[in-house]
């Protein structure tokens, strides 16, 4: 049964049901017509009204022949190579993970017939692949790049034993944080929680507890951003034991903490969160840099920002606004060094004036926003400014509100 069908057992208009879940009838309207699919922080209310779960859910919006794009995207012109992109990718994903599981014979015969790398040599290559990736401006231009890494490590898994089988342990680890960051990017969620699951499993058999949690970490990021906030929680508690076994030299643990706050906010306990943003905080009496600049990068610089974002989602408003002004103010984004760090910022600003009703607020940083998001080309920026989006509600009365959510629309989130 398609969405159009669903919606009319439950009795339903597209104007209805648009309003249920704060979007235009059109949105609707094209949702139903295959042209775009909902965002993921609309599935669980969708799935709620129309009695289904995620699974179910997703399945409608799988039919044959029907291109998948985000909601207020445009379809892309190279929607058929990235296919072939990504079932290529998941395949060398999915062999590689059943590599390391092969008994030591079987798997030492496989290796032995491709050219075996060191994991020093991976670990190289790696660190390089992150660097590439936090550069680039299309964050799927990094696709190919990496799908040949791993099939690469693929053929070299297998066959070692002692510290050297750990090690190419870790390096898949690492480089199935990559695979899971650029399908997050691309909003393919299904496909990174099956990279960090991954991520984690060759972290164990690594025995490499920093980059464990930190993979734990990366998959509660998709129970964040699909608003499962207790199923984050529950994550991030693991996470949390895992990086207590780890260096206290690095930044783990405290990364783990500031993004249990998020969990904690996203459930509404302000107690709880104050005190996780209070061990997150922690991190800046480490001696050394405590991050990698790959699969750890955590080193509290954004801190002052994630509290205000805490605050904004806890409804605590004069809170957030005054911690969010001072980072744009007197902070690290005072000279404006990073449009992407900007750009959230101003997102969570515009987004405190449309829970005030004020619509001078909203256009005030909604704009300068939608400005920065365009320029940097961030997803991110843009998922954000789609949340904002979701929370004008009556505000769109107001003809340059109106306006600025067109803008917004237009907005690509890949």
């Amino acid at each position: 049964m398609g969405l159009a069908e669903r919606r009319k057992v439950f009795g339903y208009s597209q104007e209805q049901l648009a309003g249920e879940l704060g979007v235009d009838r059109t949105t609707v309207g094209r949702w139903e017509k295959g042209k775009t699919t909902p965002q993921p922080p609309l599935r669980p209310k969708l799935a709620e009204l129309l009695k289904v779960d995620l699974v179910e859910l997703d399945d409608m919006f799988r039919t044959p022949g029907v291109e998948q794009t985000s909601a207020g995207s445009p379809p892309s012109d190279h929607s058929g190579d990235d296919d072939m992109i990504r079932r290529e990718f998941l395949r060398a994903l999915t062999v590689s993970g059943a590599v390391m599981a092969l008994p030591a014979d079987e798997a030492e015969a496989l290796a032995d017939r491709a050219e075996r790398g060191s994991s020093a040599d991976y670990t190289r290559m790696n660190g390089h692949l992150w660097q590439v990736y936090q550069l680039a401006r299309s964050k799927r231009s990094v696709y190919p790049i990496v799908r040949e890494q791993i099939g690469s490590l693929t053929r070299t898994l297998g066959g070692r034993s002692g510290a050297e089988s750990r090690a190419l342990c870790g390096a898949a680890a690492d480089l199935f944080q990559l695979a899971g960051e650029l399908s997050f990017d691309g909003n393919r969620y299904m496909d990174a929680a099956a990279s960090y699951t991954l991520a984690a499993s060759a972290s164990r058999d690594a025995r490499a507890f920093d980059l464990w949690a930190c993979a734990l970490v990366r998959h509660a990021y998709v129970d964040l951003y699909e608003r499962q906030y207790a199923e984050a929680a529950r994550t991030l508690s693991a996470a949390q034991d895992v990086a207590r076994r780890g260096d206290g030299t690095l930044s783990t643990r405290y990364w783990v903490a500031s993004v249990m706050a998020e969990a904690y906010a996203g459930l509404g306990d302000l107690a709880s969160c104050e005190r996780a943003l209070d061990q997150a905080e922690q991190v800046h009496h480490l001696t050394d840099p405590g991050h990698n600049g790959g699969w750890l990068r955590f080193d509290g610089s954004r801190l002052a920002e994630e509290r205000g974002a805490r605050y904004v989602q806890l409804g605590r408003l004069d809170l957030a606004e005054t911690a969010l002004v001072s980072v744009l103010e007197h902070g690290a984004l005072a000279q404006g060094q990073s449009l992407r760090r900007r750009g959230v910022v101003l997102s969570d600003l515009a987004s405190i004036g449309a829970k005030r009703r004020d619509p001078d607020q909203v256009l005030a940083y909604g704009r300068e926003a939608v400005r920065l998001a365009r320029e940097s080309a961030s997803g991110y920026v843009a998922r954000r400014l789609q949340g904002l989006r979701r929370e004008l509600g009556s505000l769109n009365q107001d003809a340059r509100v109106a306006e600025l959510g067109a803008e917004i629309a237009a907005l690509s989130t890949t």
